[in-house]
């Protein structure tokens, strides 16, 4: 069943969903709803109309077409309705598939060789069951061609995978343009050559390259055209509020909605929305869980900007004569204080 539309009733301010328009099986129906019935939307998804590839085939992209999708269309629907703009800008967010898509791959495989070069980078086996890449790790190399990045996370991911097999997610920002070995766009590659692209920027040799990718390895790739959706430039009415003001039976939940203060891309944000959305549709005397206030916390901003520089102190960092000078002197006034506690609680300071 695919919803195409929440038809919402705005009287005086007083906004009440009225209607569920669906297609199911080439033909459209609807739902009515009275007051008492609660409607959670998911305006928007940024895995929407995403594509799929394996080992030996690309994933198909002729069915992408910019700015369409099930959540997308349901959502310019709904916006469509509103009277000042209350139910967002869905157009802020989809109108641009070339900035907003990106691609990412599965690779498994057993092979010790690999695994080795794995090792190699990371300095850990990433069969011991602990924390392997710890992060993602960006080829730099690869900026200004896919621009890759790989991890690995704990392994095994899943119950029934075989514990000798790693799993290792690559993924790039720039789908359109040539690998450093592979010659050709990120989206028009078949698994074994995404894994080629990655085995040459772990420092496998050339002329095993492509063996190795065929015959050691299975690659599985994903298109998303609307990945970085969120990311788009935008007003802070653009997303409309998790419950719209007047709203009596209806929510909008998701990446897509907006709440105060927290962070999108992450599980809580889509969870929090959620709540909030339950507990003032239904009056319960609750509140949602405080988002953690880090950007207000000088502590937390210095240490942040300590690992921005790549764990350095501040006089390590490339200045000229003035700023060095200019350093020296910030350095001796704060001598004592409790800033300069801060800083060298942070690291930035001996």
């Amino acid at each position: 069943m695919d919803v195409k539309n929440v038809v919402i009733k705005d009287e005086n301010g007083k906004k009440v969903a009225t209607q569920i328009v669906y297609e199911k099986d080439g033909k459209t129906d609807t739902i009515d709803l009275v007051e008492d019935d609660l409607v959670f939307i998911t305006n928007g998804c940024c895995t929407d109309t995403s594509c799929y590839g394996d080992q030996n085939t690309a994933p198909d992209l002729s069915n992408i077409k910019n700015g369409e999708g099930e959540s997308w269309d349901l959502w310019k629907n709904i916006a469509a309705q509103a009277k000042n703009g209350e139910y967002g800008n869905p157009e802020k967010f989809c109108s641009d598939v070339e900035a907003t898509n990106w691609m990412s791959a599965t690779v498994e495989t057993s092979d010790e060789e690999i695994i080795q070069k794995i090792i190699g980078v990371c300095k850990r086996d990433p069969r011991e069951g602990k924390v392997t890449t710890g992060g993602i790790v960006t080829v730099k190399d690869s900026t200004d061609n896919w621009y890759l990045s790989w991890t690995i996370n704990r392994q095994p991911q899943f119950k029934a995978q075989d514990k000798n097999t790693v799993l290792i997610w690559v993924y790039s920002l720039s789908t359109n343009k040539e690998g450093n070995y592979v010659k050709k766009a990120m989206r028009d590659c078949t698994g074994e050559e995404v894994c080629r692209e990655w085995l040459y920027h772990i420092g496998v040799p050339t002329d095993k390259i492509d063996d190795w990718a065929k015959n050691r390895c299975n690659t599985t790739t994903c298109f998303m055209p609307y990945i970085n959706a969120f990311f788009q430039p935008r007003k802070e009415e653009d997303r409309p509020l998790v419950v719209p003001k007047g709203a009596v039976n209806f929510a909008f939940v998701g990446q897509f909605a907006e709440t105060p203060r927290d962070t999108i891309f992450t599980t809580e944000y889509s969870i929090r929305t959620g709540m909030e959305a339950v507990y003032t549709l239904l009056n319960v005397d609750r509140g949602v869980p405080e988002v953690w206030g880090s950007k207000y916390d000088v502590r937390e901003l210095l240490r942040a900007a300590y690992y921005a520089i790549d764990k350095k102190t501040i006089d390590e960092l490339p200045m000229t004569f003035k700023e060095k000078i200019l350093l020296k002197k910030v350095l001796k006034a704060v001598e004592g204080t409790d800033v300069e506690i801060l800083l060298r609680e942070s690291g930035l300071i001996k």
